[in-house]
């Protein structure tokens, strides 16, 4: 089945919170060329403030700075360039159940309300059956770049 983030036109995705995580660690990895992507305005984020907060409160943990080796004021840099550039949206609908694990609801939320094409995520197997039902791929970052450079 094609998809519609396959046309050239620009791709609308929600990024899950562990893709930012890996972006931040991984300075090779598809996660960090999916956010370059974005800042180099070829694919539209689209983000809502509760998923926002989300991103802040992860990526500055201790742990996590430890992991990635940066300190929070990078992180909030680049989390604020990233906020600039977003689609804004609104949870005008809340659609609670719609995933397996119930963390994950806040993220097919932001996707459902801003009329995303995919999310992008590692945590395939929570997501995708919620997401699917609203015609919302959900996919690893590496499929997503590979299916957006061919």
């Amino acid at each position: 089945m094609m998809m519609s983030y396959m046309t050239s036109q620009m791709i609308r995705i929600v990024l899950d919170t562990d893709v930012l995580v890996a972006a931040f660690d991984s300075p090779t990895g598809a996660a960090r060329q999916l956010v370059l992507d974005v800042l180099d305005g070829k694919d539209c984020l689209i983000m809502s403030t509760s998923l926002m907060l989300e991103y802040e409160a992860v990526l500055t943990r201790p742990k996590v700075l430890e992991m990635i080796g940066i300190d929070a004021t990078a992180v909030l840099s680049v989390l604020d360039e990233l906020a600039g550039l977003c689609a804004p949206v609104a949870l005008d609908y809340r659609w609670r159940p719609v995933a397996s694990d119930p963390d994950d609801d806040m993220v097919i939320e932001t996707a459902i309300n801003g009329g995303a094409d995919l999310i992008a995520t590692f945590n395939i197997a929570d997501m995708r059956v919620g997401a699917e039902r609203f015609g919302i791929a959900v996919e690893r970052p590496a499929t997503v770049l590979r299916r957006l450079r061919s």
